[in-house]
């Protein structure tokens, strides 16, 4: 094994201040290039990339709609897919057992930062 002379960094970007996200709600960001989601559920936040690990598509179905009629999941626009807001993982569909990519989060103040490696 050797070492990667140029090692990628990685980059990290104040996405919004907790206040600006609705409770038990979505709003999407661009991050390097990367379309990402954070879901307020239960208290805490949690980012996701925005790909259904099916298809590879967006999985929202208009500008921070990410969740099913109910609030409860994350649902796949196109296939009606189910995810668990708290880990990614799909409940119900084509790739059923597989999970969406998290993103990592931090928080300094009331601001919301992505770190993407």
């Amino acid at each position: 094994m050797h070492n990667d002379p140029h090692p990628k960094s990685a980059t990290t970007q104040r996405l919004c201040g907790k206040s600006e996200l609705p409770e038990e709600g979505c709003k999407e960001f661009t991050v390097a290039g990367q379309l990402i989601f954070v879901i307020s559920h239960n208290g805490r936040h949690v980012a996701y990339v925005n790909e259904c690990p099916h298809l590879g598509i967006a999985l929202n179905w208009a500008p921070d709609k990410f969740l099913d009629s109910d609030g409860k999941y994350i649902q796949c626009s196109m296939h009606g897919a189910l995810f668990k807001p708290e880990d990614g993982e799909c409940i119900h569909g084509p790739c059923l057992g597989h999970y969406l990519r998290e993103v990592t989060l931090k928080q300094e103040g009331d601001a919301i930062i992505a770190q993407l490696s």
